[in-house]
């Protein structure tokens, strides 16, 4: 077991499954005092919990939508009650809307994909830097997305300029709170093997892994393993980055 987590209280958004399943275990692994899994689906919120428990670190998780604010400010109220402060928050909570080109989107998914990807990163970023600055210290990261620095595909223009209002977010929120000892980065993902990717609507992922320099997929535990760095204090001169767990997308 590495310690590059020691003692440290950690907060995963959409942790239940997925790439924040995956970090909320590594997190534990690397010596985590406690990881809190936040999510709306209770049965897999605890399943990754116990997963937490096995890595060696307290856990628990807290039934709440990420896109309320009165959800997010109890959420972060839960933490800092039952554990004293927060020290690393992985805002990774997502959505994607059913690929279609701009013209033939549904109007309905706007809300929904901007709600989930940028309102609640925006809410759990206010909520978490008050709860950091109490310390004068922490690390958050936020889940964006290649689509957010290049648009990969056609028919996920939402998804695409969500990603890249979250690049915004947090390269600004970087800029304004590292004089006061909180480091804010992102972390990238590019074609990462999850429920999410799954569901997207590609036809042939055999096809989209051949055209990856890597050619293969992703897996989540190589993109927690990009947040764990970020969160630990090997990143500690690292502020207003965005690292792209890409398999070399952005590169070609």
């Amino acid at each position: 077991m590495s310690s590059r987590m020691a003692g440290l209280v950690a907060l995963v958004t959409g942790g239940g499954t997925g790439i924040g399943r995956a970090t909320a275990a590594a997190i534990a692994r690397e010596g985590a005092a406690a990881v809190v899994i936040a999510g709306r689906r209770r049965q897999e919120g605890e399943e990754a919990a116990a997963l937490v428990r096995a890595a060696g670190a307290e856990a628990l998780f807290v039934a709440a939508d990420v896109t309320v604010e009165r959800d997010v400010a109890r959420l972060v109220g839960t933490v800092l009650e039952r554990f004293g402060r927060l020290d690393v928050a992985f805002n990774n909570a997502g959505f994607q809307e059913p690929r279609a080109l701009l013209a033939e989107q549904d109007p309905m998914f706007y809300d929904t994909v901007f709600n989930t990807n940028v309102r609640a990163v925006f809410h759990c970023m206010q909520h978490e830097i008050r709860a950091m600055l109490v310390h004068g210290k922490g690390t958050i990261i936020n889940n964006a997305s290649v689509s957010g620095m290049r648009n990969p595909n056609p028919g996920l223009a939402l998804y695409s300029a969500s990603k890249a209002a979250v690049v915004s977010l947090t390269r600004s929120a970087a800029l304004e709170y590292a004089p006061r000892g909180i480091r804010i980065n992102a972390v990238a993902p590019g074609r990462v093997v999850t429920d999410m990717m799954l569901k997207s609507g590609i036809a042939d992922m055999t096809k989209v892994a051949e055209g990856l320099p890597l050619r293969r997929m992703g897996r989540p535990e190589e993109v927690a393993a990009a947040v764990v760095w970020l969160a630990s204090a090997e990143a500690s001169y690292v502020i207003g980055h965005v690292l792209c767990a890409d398999g070399g997308f952005l590169a070609t």
